[in-house]
C-alpha cells in the first residue's frame, strides 16, 4: 500500500512539474508590444470616413452666411410652423441640422384622439416636397388625408409667417 501510494505522489508531483514549467519557454524579449493607433484618429476614422474631421478654425464664425431664412439646412419657415401648428404634441427631440422633429403623444384641442408626430423638414425651400409628417395614434398610422390635412395647415403658417417677416 505504500509503494502505491508513493507512485501516486511522485507522478502528481511529476504531473505538476511538467504544467509548472509551460509558458516558460519563451524568453520575455521574444514577445513585442503590438503596433496600435491612436485612440483620436480611430474615432475621427469611423465617425468622418477616410477623409478625416472637416478642416476649420475659429475664424469660420465670422463668415457671412448664405441665407438667413435657413437653420442648418432646413426652412426656418417651415421649422417654426411645425413647432406652431404641433404646439399641442409634447416635444422629445428637435435637430435643425438634420431637420428632424420628434413629439410625443398628445391631444389635440378639441378632439379625443391622442397623436404623436415626426416632423422631417428636407430641403430648405419653402415647397410642400420640403415637408414629410408621419402622423400615428396608439393603435396605428393615420389615415392619409390627416397627414394631409397637418402637411398643409403647418405650409399655411410658414407662408404667413414668411410674409408677415417681409413686411419688416
Amino acid at each position: 500500500m505504500l509503494t502505491t501510494r508513493t507512485r501516486t505522489i511522485l507522478g502528481l508531483a511529476a504531473a505538476g512539474a511538467v504544467l509548472a514549467s509551460c509558458g516558460t519557454t519563451r524568453a520575455p524579449s521574444d514577445q513585442q508590444p503590438l503596433p496600435t493607433r491612436d485612440p483620436q484618429e480611430i474615432i475621427d476614422r469611423e465617425v468622418y470616413g477616410e477623409q478625416g474631421p472637416p478642416s476649420s478654425t475659429v475664424w469660420d464664425l465670422f463668415r457671412p452666411r448664405q441665407d438667413g431664412s435657413q437653420v442648418g439646412a432646413v426652412n426656418r419657415y417651415i421649422w417654426n410652423a411645425s413647432l406652431e401648428t404641433l404646439s399641442f404634441l409634447p416635444v422629445e427631440s428637435v435637430d435643425p441640422f438634420t431637420g428632424v422633429i420628434t413629439t410625443g403623444y398628445g391631444v389635440p384641442p378639441g378632439g379625443g384622439t391622442a397623436y404623436r408626430a415626426t416632423i422631417y423638414i428636407s430641403d430648405p425651400a419653402l415647397d410642400a416636397r420640403s415637408l414629410n409628417v408621419a402622423l400615428a395614434t396608439r393603435s396605428g398610422p393615420v389615415a392619409p388625408a390627416t397627414v394631409r390635412a397637418v402637411e398643409d395647415a403647418i405650409l399655411t403658417r410658414a407662408r404667413q409667417l414668411r410674409d408677415s417677416a417681409d413686411r419688416f
